[in-house]
């Protein structure tokens, strides 16, 4: 149960985006049960090409200890590209919850073969949230999706 309450962190996270006119897409993280950053998708807003939702939150976060970063759980409304996989690799995150990856599907195999332990809640709410925004922005989608992929 906790895992969806966390997610529903994220999800409100996605929605800020969407309300900013970004794409939905938002990040927790989380350290012993409690909320150290939060991140929303800010690629369009900020004309940034690194602001992703995670790399937003982990930014949010500030600088933590290495250690600290091995007690910690990323919550993603979408499966993490490779460039976000691999600041889970790097920070050594040990579990990352994902709302869905029907709409993407990031590179899951990469991170479980480095023992990076994925959960995914499979959530309606989260690939409503990006097959409307995909719908209706799909020129946009279709630009940063060419980049990630």
């Amino acid at each position: 149960m906790e895992h969806y309450e966390f997610m529903q962190e994220s999800i409100e996270e996605a929605k800020k985006s969407l309300n900013e006119g970004g794409i939905p897409i938002g990040a927790i993280l989380v350290k012993e049960g409690e909320i150290i950053g939060r991140g929303h998708n800010r690629i369009k807003q900020k004309n940034s090409t690194i602001l992703h939702a995670e790399m937003d939150c982990l930014e949010n976060a500030g600088h933590l200890k290495g250690s600290d970063y091995k007690k910690c759980i990323l919550y993603t409304t979408l499966s993490p590209c490779d460039m976000c996989s691999g600041m889970v690799l790097l920070y050594k995150i040990p579990l990352v919850v994902i709302g869905e990856n029907e709409t993407f599907p990031g590179p899951e195999n990469y991170l479980q073969e480095h023992k990076v332990e994925l959960i995914n809640l499979n959530l309606d709410e989260c690939k409503k949230m990006m097959s409307d925004y995909i719908q209706t922005n799909s020129k946009i989608w279709d630009e940063e999706i060419d980049r990630v992929t």
